[in-house]
């Protein structure tokens, strides 16, 4: 396995299991969320890019690795990620260097699987659409 396609497994499992508790509530959020980052006025990429930096800001792991792999799928560039970490760090300080560090490091992965095409390098195939 690798750090992506763990990361992307487990995520689906759980969602999965979440959302077999069919709650009304749990499951509005997650439409919403779905929902949210959906093309409309602002594009998909840049909503992806608000998502990271939000994410790297609030230091959710999880949730930057989610979005790593989105602005991924949308083709954005090794450049435009450290824009979006650059803007990440100086809204939230230097604790965010820790998530920060992590995220070069998925990023990395990520990069690296598409180079070799190995299997899980696009998410959305099999994974629902943003649910964190």
């Amino acid at each position: 396995m690798s750090l992506t396609t763990d990361f992307n497994d487990y995520r689906q499992r759980m969602n999965e299991r979440v959302l077999a508790y069919n709650n009304k509530v749990i499951k509005r959020f997650f439409n919403l969320d779905t929902n949210a980052y959906q093309a409309g006025a602002v594009p998909v990429k840049v909503k992806e890019m608000l998502g990271l930096a939000c994410s790297l800001v609030l230091r959710c792991d999880d949730c930057v690795k989610y979005h790593l792999g989105k602005c991924h799928e949308e083709g954005l560039t090794d450049d435009e990620v450290f824009e979006v970490f650059s803007i990440a760090n100086l809204i939230g300080g230097s604790i965010v260097i820790p998530h920060f560090r992590r995220a070069v490091e998925y990023w990395e992965v990520l990069r690296a699987e598409a180079a070799l095409g190995a299997p899980g390098t696009h998410q959305a195939a099999t994974h629902p659409p943003h649910e964190h």
